[in-house]
């Protein structure tokens, strides 16, 4: 029993250690440290940005409640689900911070954390669709042609980099289905996009009062 459970830490060793070398190679990590960068300083301004906004520009509790008020919960929710389908149009903050005004912010918070992930897991057959449609492949494989790139080298990681920082995740996804790459890749590395939004939930529900 020794013998084997030896013999697999060092097949397990071995694999991690191939693994590292790859991306170290293709510059994964390098990615992932510019993504990094590039997120903390959006994060640190949205943050800044909203304290100042709200202090001596325009008060957003009030602007959020008169959402709040205006507009159906149902009705926020679909259009946030439409726009995290179709390529993340409008910035989620705006979202988890109207969660905040609402009744109940951690279910709306945690409905909005699963219909990005829906929407992105939508995102991934939409992409194997368009394989169908030669006009539409020719023109996405132009427009998002980093993407697939980079997901034919990094695959799930790069899901995984998507769900929690400020790339467009259903991009991501989208370029998954379009190289079709394993879907549970996909679903099991998406799932941190849950993470993404507690993180920013906490940063901006400490200006949203």
């Amino acid at each position: 029993m020794n013998k084997k459970l030896k013999k697999r830490k060092k097949k397990t060793a071995f694999i991690g250690k191939r693994l590292h070398n790859y991306y170290g190679r293709t510059g994964f990590y390098l990615f992932v440290w510019e993504s990094v960068k590039k997120a903390f300083l959006p994060i640190a301004l949205v943050v800044i940005g909203l304290f100042f906004f709200n202090k001596y520009v325009f008060d957003i509790n009030q602007g959020l409640e008169n959402i709040t008020n205006t507009f159906s919960r149902v009705g926020v929710l679909i259009t946030f689900f439409v726009s995290e389908t179709i390529f993340g149009l409008i910035p989620p903050e705006i979202f988890i911070a109207w969660t905040k005004k609402t009744a109940h912010p951690i279910l709306n918070l945690s409905i909005l954390a699963t219909l990005s992930y829906t929407g992105g897991l939508l995102s991934y057959f939409l992409g194997k669709t368009t394989l169908k449609i030669k006009s539409v492949k020719n023109y996405l494989e132009v427009k998002i042609a980093e993407n697939l790139k980079n997901t034919k080298k990094w695959g799930g990681f790069l899901i995984l980099v998507g769900a929690l920082l400020p790339l467009p995740f259903a991009i991501a996804c989208f370029a998954a289905g379009m190289i079709k790459y394993p879907f549970r890749n996909v679903a099991i590395f998406g799932i941190f996009r849950f993470l993404r939004f507690a993180i920013y939930a906490w940063a901006i529900f400490k200006v949203v009062t």
